[in-house]
């Protein structure tokens, strides 16, 4: 790919991203959510940007958690953190609202296992403590309940860990705050900073 390419694709995707984004925030608007997906990997996850957060991320999972026995994804989009979570457990399963992402992440990850569908909804049980971990990593903004989204995680995983970047503090932070047991650490890089929040939950 030539650089001007590179350059066009890179414009063209952010006009799209303009557009399919709008309403979204804060909306549980799964419609624009999975329009956002009418163009091949919409987040530029492929980016060092975004490789390098999910190293830092596997880092803290694995200082924090070790390798654990099963984990959930929530918000998994195609699969592309998928990969790097998948280091790091026995089985990995992973929701999105977007049924259009679902189906590039079950080809990019074939040994995980996929479902179009919310936390609510999540088709793999509901017992408490059904996974050893449960994230959400950089999701919790486009959630319009995040008290409801951060109970259920809480009810599903054995531990839960979320991520998010900083401009969405203001938003996102208020409602960890309660969490007992609550522990937070910082990711950088590039200039961007995302906040990490982690807790256990009691049996």
């Amino acid at each position: 790919m030539t650089r001007l390419h590179a350059k066009l694709r890179k414009a063209a995707r952010r006009a799209w991203m303009k557009y399919a984004m709008r309403g979204v925030g804060g909306a549980d608007n799964y419609e624009r959510l999975d329009l956002a997906y009418k163009v091949g990997d919409p987040w530029n996850m492929e980016s060092g940007l975004e490789q390098a957060r999910f190293a830092a991320t596997n880092k803290l999972i694995e200082r924090h958690f070790g390798r654990v026995g099963s984990l959930l994804e929530v918000g998994c989009g195609e699969g592309h953190q998928t990969l790097a979570l998948q280091r790091l457990a026995g089985q990995v399963h992973g929701i999105d609202v977007s049924p259009t992402a679902i189906e590039r992440a079950r080809k990019r990850v074939p040994g995980a296992e996929f479902a179009a569908a919310d936390i609510h909804q999540q088709p793999w049980g509901d017992q408490r403590g059904r996974f050893d971990l449960v994230v959400a990593c950089e999701v919790l903004y486009y959630v319009k309940d995040i008290p409801a989204t951060l109970e259920r995680m809480s009810h599903l995983g054995r531990a839960c860990l979320a991520t998010f970047f900083a401009p969405a503090l203001v938003r996102v932070a208020p409602h960890l705050e309660g969490i007992e047991g609550l522990q937070k650490d910082w990711m950088q890089h590039q200039g961007e900073t995302w906040l990490v929040c982690w807790w256990r939950n009691p049996e």
